[in-house]
């Protein structure tokens, strides 16, 4: 386990790769793949106008490599092996330099191995389940132990939590995050009987047995608190459901972890003032940074109403550094690139430097915040400093001696460090 940590933690080297690839296009294309329609539409939207945003501003800074920027934007619709689809379009017909896409993790391992067929490039702005390392995948988003872990942890020491509801919808991110929330909570002396979990299928409406369900868990005389993996916009009915059967924060506190600004715009947050989420960005963080991204965004959208989210934060670092990738590269070649962008460090919104690690992963502050009546959060935890993100969980059996790293020697996305074997792709 030491050895594992010393090699997710060693030095960041960044390799200045130059080539002198000759374009032959006149513009640099961006693939868009977020879901327009369909239950996820009412998160992924916000993240197409917010790569669109991006390459306007760069455009018009002179663009990139002396060329324009341009969009591709697909609809993969909510649909998972469209996701697929659309992404081999993007990359062979399109022939995109790189992709900004996906929400849920179905999504991104479905489009997966397309990339890496091709040998394209995606980034990947959600928070994740982890035990997943592409060379062809930058994981913007909080793994694990930049969210799921340290979220529990205050559960249990400033709440004082002793029971625990794992409610999710019904795919890879809940299901994993899960699996890995029961192995750290049971390592905390959490009983088995202590941990109710239950899944939903995704756009889920009828929550009044389940809600019924967790307010009976939650009144045998243990704290009890819930840990919210539901996606999508599934999310309003089980909030109007506590709201219904009177379940408030200071009884069974909620904390999730894909609600933010953008999911509470959409229905009266007084009944859920005090429940809780997890992220690694809060549009209420005062900064200079992230005053300056919201004037964008609202100057961009052209509504002053409009909200900003953690999601939006993760894509615009991760575009901010895949320009700075591509000039230092002096290309958008995919190899090129990737090995360029191991090491790129670009401020985030909330303070401090988010930096890509070897791992693909980025280094994130973790902020848990609190539910206010204008559906904003009041940060009300957060960490010291900021967090790297480990791509392989250390409470799984079948993976805690596993690490990523994409630098040389290893290049090896799960690199066994008790045998010094990589089992998966290698470069």
């Amino acid at each position: 386990m030491k050895l594992k940590k010393l090699i997710v933690a060693s030095s960041i080297v960044a390799t200045g790769l130059m080539t002198n690839f000759a374009y032959a296009a006149d513009s640099i294309k961006v693939g868009v793949l977020h879901s327009l329609s369909g239950t996820m539409a009412i998160s992924e939207t916000t993240l197409k106008d917010t790569v669109l945003m991006m390459i306007e501003d760069q455009n018009a800074k002179g663009g990139l490599l002396g060329k324009k920027i341009e969009p591709v934007v697909v609809d993969p619709a909510s649909n998972w092996p469209l996701f697929a689809e659309k992404g081999r379009e993007l990359l062979a017909k399109d022939k995109v330099d790189v992709i900004f896409g996906s929400w849920t993790s179905v999504s991104r391992k479905s489009v997966l191995p397309v990339l890496e067929e091709l040998n394209g490039l995606m980034f990947y702005p959600v928070q994740y389940e982890g035990e997943e390392s592409s060379k062809n995948v930058f994981y913007t988003g909080a793994a694990p132990n930049q969210q799921a872990i340290p979220a529990v942890d205050y559960l249990i020491n400033d709440l004082g939590a002793e029971r625990f509801v794992l409610l999710g919808t019904d795919y890879v991110y809940p299901r994993t995050t899960n699996k890995i929330l029961e192995a750290y909570l049971m390592s905390k002396g959490i009983k088995s009987e202590d941990i109710m979990i239950n899944y939903t299928p995704f756009g889920h409406s009828d929550w009044q047995n389940i809600v019924a369900e967790v307010k009976r868990f939650g009144s045998e005389g243990k704290q009890t608190a819930v840990v919210s993996t539901v996606n999508g916009d599934a999310n309003i009915p089980f909030y109007k459901e506590l709201g219904n059967q009177g379940i408030s924060a200071e009884d069974i506190p909620v904390i999730a972890f894909s609600v933010g600004e953008e999911e509470l715009s959409g229905f009266d947050a007084k009944p859920l003032v005090g429940h809780l989420a997890a992220w690694n960005y809060f549009q209420s963080v005062d900064t200079e940074e992230n005053e300056a991204f919201i004037a964008q965004w609202k100057k961009y959208i052209g509504d002053d109403k409009r909200v900003t989210n953690d999601p939006m934060e993760a894509t615009y670092i991760g575009f901010k550094m895949w320009v700075k990738a591509v000039e230092k590269a002096g290309t958008t070649d995919v190899d090129a690139v990737e090995q360029a962008m191991i090491g790129i460090a670009v401020p985030n919104l909330t303070g401090g430097i988010a930096v890509m690690n070897p791992n693909h992963h980025l280094s994130k502050p973790v902020l848990i915040g609190e539910i206010q009546e204008d559906g904003q959060f009041e940060v009300v935890w957060e960490t010291p400093d900021t967090v790297i993100g480990d791509a392989w969980s250390d409470f799984l059996p079948s993976s805690k001696n596993l690490v990523s790293d994409w630098t040389a020697p290893i290049k090896c996305g799960n690199f066994d460090v008790t045998t010094a074997k990589c089992s998966g792709q290698q470069f």
